[in-house]
C-alpha cells in the first residue's frame, strides 16, 4: 500500500494527521461549524494548534456543542464554571471573547441573513487555491486576512487578529494551502 503525502506539519501525530486529511482546508458553509473553528482558532491564539485538538471535546461540552446562541446567553456564573474548567484553555479574557463573539455572530446573521455569507463573500464564495511547493511558503497572514481582520473587529469580535483569521480561513477552506504534492491538494 503507497503512503499518502501529507503536508509535513502533520506528518508523524495521528491527531494532527487526522484532522489534516478529514477537516483542515475542507470548505466550511454551515455557521454553527464556523462558530466552532472561530471559537476553536481564538482560543489558540498564541498556542499551538495540537493543544486545541486536544481539547477540541472538552471545548465541545464546555461551550454547548459550540451553539452560538447559547453562547451568547452566559452568564458571569458560566464565566466562572469555564475559569475553572481545567478541559480547556482557562483564559478569562477568550472566555469572555467567546461570549461576546457569539453576539457579534449573530449580528452578522442578522445583517448577512448568514456568517456564512458574510465571511464568504471575501473571497467571493469560493476556495482561493495557493500553489505552495513547501511549507515555507505558507504565510501566517495575507493582505485578505488583514482586510477580514479589520472588519470583524469593527463587528466587535475580539481575539481576531490577521494570524487567528489567517488560520480560520485555512481550517475552513476559504484558502487552500496545502503543499502541491500534498493528496488532498485540489487540482
Amino acid at each position: 500500500m503507497e503512503e499518502k503525502i501529507r503536508c509535513k506539519w502533520c506528518v508523524g501525530i495521528d491527531i494532527y494527521e487526522k484532522y489534516h486529511d478529514e477537516e483542515w482546508g475542507v470548505p466550511v458553509y454551515e455557521d454553527q461549524k464556523l462558530f466552532e473553528f472561530l471559537i476553536l482558532e481564538t482560543f489558540q491564539a498564541g498556542l499551538s494548534w495540537i493543544t486545541i485538538l486536544k481539547k477540541r471535546e472538552n471545548f465541545q461540552l464546555a461551550f454547548d456543542n459550540f451553539d452560538y446562541k447559547k453562547v451568547s446567553n452566559y452568564t458571569e456564573d458560566k464565566i466562572q464554571e469555564l475559569l475553572q474548567d481545567a478541559g480547556i484553555i482557562r483564559n478569562q479574557l477568550k472566555i469572555r471573547a467567546a461570549v461576546s463573539n457569539a453576539i457579534a455572530f449573530m449580528k452578522v446573521q442578522e445583517e448577512f441573513g448568514s456568517f456564512s455569507k458574510y465571511i464568504w463573500e471575501f473571497t467571493e464564495g469560493k476556495p482561493i487555491n495557493n500553489n505552495r511547493k513547501t511549507l515555507k511558503e505558507v504565510p501566517a497572514t495575507t493582505p485578505l486576512s488583514d482586510a477580514i481582520s479589520k472588519d470583524l473587529k469593527k463587528r466587535g469580535f475580539k481575539f481576531v487578529g490577521s494570524t487567528v483569521v489567517y488560520a480560520h480561513m485555512q481550517a475552513t477552506g476559504m484558502v487552500d494551502d496545502h503543499v502541491d504534492d500534498c493528496w488532498k491538494k485540489a487540482k
